[in-house]
């Protein structure tokens, strides 16, 4: 529903409706549309509405002129409210007090303020680069507290804000913090400028993060194709060692067979001799 709001008051023409929901961005918006539409509008509200000190039946123009223009400051504020926003300061007899009232009511009493501050400013002193998070995204969450806290009426120098940031940077990025830290005077360097500078950085980061991946896969192919190659060498050395075994075995087998015959043949012919001497002798 409050993002339908905000879409409905788009419009340099038209104030930006609020329905209850992120007064801070409503009400910073609705001060820069009725500064830009007439400042005297905003100064009404800030200061109380035009006097007119004549009665009714003695209004001269200039009288006139103020009633109606007190009537098209409380008109505009009404046009920027939703109905029930609207039921909530009907009763209001001012624009200044239509406007304390939405206040109040959104950001309580000076007490509730307080405390909401100090709730923001602990979250301000706190704040760190959270892991996977991108500059864009760190910076986005950092302008939500500094936002918050400009709309409460608490504001830090552009240079404390810079080098919060490069304090809420992790140690991968010391380097670089240190880089800035000797190229710039912080006190004078914008927020802009900064962030411009870490996206810049991030993204030579992520490019080399990217090229020693790739480097890194092709070492792991090359290793794995050198693994394969070894092994598959070691495969053919085997079926080669297992062959010339094979080998050494029949020609071994064959002496053996060899030397077995012939010592078959020595023991026939030394019983034939025998048996020679013996038949001369008798």
């Amino acid at each position: 529903m409050a993002a339908q709001g905000h879409f409905e008051g788009q419009s340099v023409n038209r104030p930006p409706l609020f329905d209850g929901e992120d007064y801070t961005y409503w009400k910073t918006r609705m001060e820069f549309f009725l500064q830009g539409l007439d400042y005297q509008i905003w100064s009404i509200v800030e200061e109380e509405d035009l006097l007119v000190t004549n009665d009714k039946d003695k209004w001269t123009e200039d009288d006139k002129k103020k009633i109606s223009f007190n009537c098209k400051a409380k008109s505009i504020l009404c046009c920027a409210l939703s109905k029930k926003e609207f039921n909530r300061i009907s009763a209001c007899k001012s624009i200044m007090e239509m406007w304390e009232k939405l206040r109040i009511t959104y950001e309580g009493t000076d007490k509730v303020k307080e405390t909401r501050i100090d709730i923001l400013v602990t979250q301000y002193e706190r704040f760190q680069m959270q892991p996977g998070e991108s500059i864009t995204q760190m910076y986005s969450r950092f302008t939500d507290i500094t936002n918050g806290l400009a709309g409460l009426g608490k504001t830090y120098e552009m240079g404390d804000m810079v080098r919060k940031i490069l304090r809420s940077l992790p140690a991968s990025w010391t380097p670089k913090v240190t880089a800035i830290e000797e190229a710039n005077d912080l006190k004078r360097m914008s927020l802009e400028k900064l962030i411009g500078s870490l996206m810049a950085h991030e993204i030579n980061m992520e490019r080399l993060g990217e090229s020693s991946s790739r480097r890194k896969n092709s070492n792991s192919l090359k290793a794995e194709e050198v693994t394969t190659k070894e092994s598959s060498d070691d495969n053919v050395s085997n079926e080669g060692s297992d062959d010339e075994e094979a080998l050494l075995s029949r020609r071994l087998q064959c002496i053996l067979a060899k030397k077995k015959k012939y010592q078959s043949g020595m023991r026939y012919f030394k019983k034939e001799k025998a048996s020679r001497s013996l038949k001369s002798e008798m």
